[in-house]
């Protein structure tokens, strides 16, 4: 597919001035010359599927802004660890790990939500049909299979099992182990996991496969909610705003565009994005897509989805009550969409008056 025709090439041309003299007014606030920001934002893909800045690239949304491949993933952690050194240019990874990492003084900020949990974006912790494992208290002595720990699935497994009683002994019987979640199905039906956490495409094929029954979803405990951040070292942001509001706004477009756009031509774009880039990956998987699950309008994040982690963690005893505060891990400064009114996914509105969280 080519570049997204928009319904009006002339609004959409004053639109994209509008936003260039956004960027000029507010972006480039430490005096940073436009022309000497850097283009080229160096990033790691997930295997078998397409990420938001990406579907943004190849949409025109990152404008003048390209990607950089360097390598594949399964690790939010590692992402925003690698993010936070400088390694890549943008990290993304679940909420509590973005709390856990910040709280390590790194120099981070998240900058926008690029996955949910909703009612068609969800993950589950699958066991067996015939498995004798039916409880919380089942899973004591038990392997669980995900993709890595410290991250969101460790977390929702923490939840389901303190809401079912189990005391902090109990919990740390049960076993999480890090399986690549390209083989994790299969890891669970030879029966070297006893639960498997499968989400969106690699579980909705899994149950059409037949043999497995959910144990608990994160969608059941929390319902909607926007689970993970894309993040950007303080230094990048200082040093380039300009690309920084062109690549977070462009994010923000995507998440419309496919809120917006039926699900069968989200699916033809993601087929065709794997297709060009050449990587050597199956695109059957991406047929059970269904939707990113960013609960705020455009990824604009709020105080809530991270003070639930905060808490999670100081309890935990990952970090001192106190030492995170929400507001200061996040800011909207760079995502050029309201919080109300409804413009088109392809003519944002200009971003409020910055602060740290700028919500």
């Amino acid at each position: 597919m080519g570049t997204l025709i928009t319904p009006s090439s002339r609004r959409q041309f004053l639109t994209l001035l509008g936003l260039s003299a956004v960027a000029v007014s507010c972006g480039s606030g430490g005096g940073v010359a436009a022309k000497d920001q850097t283009k080229t934002l160096r990033y790691q893909g997930w295997a078998g599927a397409v990420i938001l800045p990406e579907l943004a690239e190849d949409l025109g949304f990152l404008e003048d802004v390209k990607l950089k491949w360097v390598g594949n993933t399964i690790s939010g952690p590692q992402d925003i660890q690698s993010a936070a050194t400088g390694q890549v240019d943008f990290g993304g990874a679940f909420n509590g790990a973005v709390v856990k990492l910040a709280a390590r003084k790194a120099p981070i900020t998240a900058v926008i939500s690029y996955y949910g949990v909703d009612k068609a974006a969800y993950n589950g912790f699958y066991v067996l049909k015939d498995s004798p494992i039916h409880s919380a208290r089942d899973l004591i002595g038990k392997k669980v299979g995900m993709n890595t720990l410290g991250a969101h699935s460790e977390a929702m497994l923490d939840i389901y099992l303190q809401r079912h009683g189990l005391s902090q002994a109990d919990i740390k019987k049960v076993e999480p182990l890090v399986v690549p979640p390209v083989n994790t199905e299969q890891s669970l039906r030879q029966k070297q996991i006893q639960v498997g956490v499968l989400g969106d495409i690699l579980r909705d094929k899994a149950l059409q496969t037949g043999g497995l029954k959910p144990l608990f979803t994160d969608y059941q405990l929390l319902g909607d909610f926007s689970a993970g951040t894309y993040v950007l070292n303080d230094r990048f942001l200082k040093e380039n705003p300009d690309t920084a509001r062109t690549f977070v706004t462009g994010i923000a477009r995507a998440i419309e565009w496919a809120r917006a756009t039926p699900r069968d031509e989200v699916i033809a774009r993601q087929i065709e994005i794997v297709k060009k880039r050449g990587r050597n990956e199956g695109t059957a998987p991406l047929k059970y897509w269904k939707s990113f699950g960013v609960a705020e309008r455009a990824g604009r994040i709020t105080d809530k989805e991270f003070q639930l982690w905060i808490d999670w963690l100081s309890e935990r005893g990952d970090i001192k009550k106190g030492q995170v505060k929400a507001s200061d891990l996040y800011t909207n400064e760079f995502n050029a969409y309201r919080r109300k009114g409804k413009p088109s996914p392809d003519k944002p509105s200009a971003a409020e008056t910055p602060s740290k969280s700028g919500s």
